[in-house]
């Protein structure tokens, strides 16, 4: 069997256990741990990391477990992963504060899963973890290595709504938010903290002014929304331009690669 091949399929059986683990049990599971420790964020991230096991160990299996770090794209400059999505965010913090009153139903709990745990764990399970794994390490493009997280990472979102409208611009949204966080995360260098603090700072947006009560918002949310997809789109692309640095998603590499 290829180097290839064997890294597509220790990607997908490993995510394949983690999904269906989650999607069964991480609610029992949370309850349980809650049994312990009376604070529900602080339970959801626990049941997080406990069902995080399958995806550490497939990437273990790919490139060796003290080199985990790496292949997942957690050993690249903390400061500008946060940096740069502070700035990128800021016309929706800016916006969101004159056109929508603050949340001040606002709590901890809230925080920690929409906050800290959704901008983590979903950025390092489906960014650095299935899209990463599949894109870095085999000849798989952009498209192919990036569709199956997109389309569960769309799908997941859609228990905010039963209007239909609603639901398929929840979906269109996170499904293009999903690839452009992948984008970010493979033109950055792998630099997964891109990606994790520019989702957490767009759900800190939301979540501190009462925007939405789901994913798709309204016409000024969008408005300011798309502003800091733009600026996070030109910075990207004035920084490689002005260090010189090829760009990793290119006609090369958008559907099949000849060499990983």
């Amino acid at each position: 069997m290829s180097r290839s091949l064997s890294v597509i399929l220790i990607t997908l059986v490993s995510f394949g256990i983690y999904f269906f683990m989650s999607q069964a049990y991480f609610s029992e599971l949370r309850q349980w741990v809650n049994g312990f420790i009376p604070n529900l964020g602080l339970s959801h991230i626990l049941g997080y990391l406990i069902f995080c096991l399958p995806i550490l160990l497939g990437a273990s299996i790919i490139n060796e477990f003290k080199r985990c770090k790496v292949t997942l794209g957690l050993n690249r400059s903390f400061v500008k992963g946060i940096l740069f999505p502070m700035i990128c965010t800021l016309p929706m913090f800016i916006g969101f504060a004159f056109c929508f009153p603050v949340n001040e139903d606002l709590t901890n709990d809230e925080l920690l899963i929409t906050g800290v745990a959704a901008a983590f764990f979903e950025e390092f399970i489906f960014r650095g973890f299935l899209f990463g794994q599949l894109f870095r390490f085999t000849k798989l493009g952009f498209i192919p290595a990036v569709l199956l997280g997109a389309l569960l990472f769309a799908a997941m979102h859609l228990y905010q709504s039963n209007d239909l409208t609603t639901l398929i611009g929840i979906f269109a949204t996170t499904f293009m938010g999903a690839i452009l966080f992948a984008w970010l995360f493979a033109e950055w260098n792998y630099n997964l903290w891109i990606p994790i603090f520019l989702h957490f700072f767009m759900n800190l947006a939301w979540m501190l002014f009462s925007v939405s009560e789901n994913a798709f918002g309204g016409f000024y949310a969008n408005i300011f929304r798309i502003l800091t997809i733009a600026l996070a789109i030109i910075l990207t692309l004035v920084y490689k331009r002005k260090k010189q640095l090829p760009l990793i998603i290119n006609r090369g590499t958008i559907w099949m690669k000849n060499r990983n």
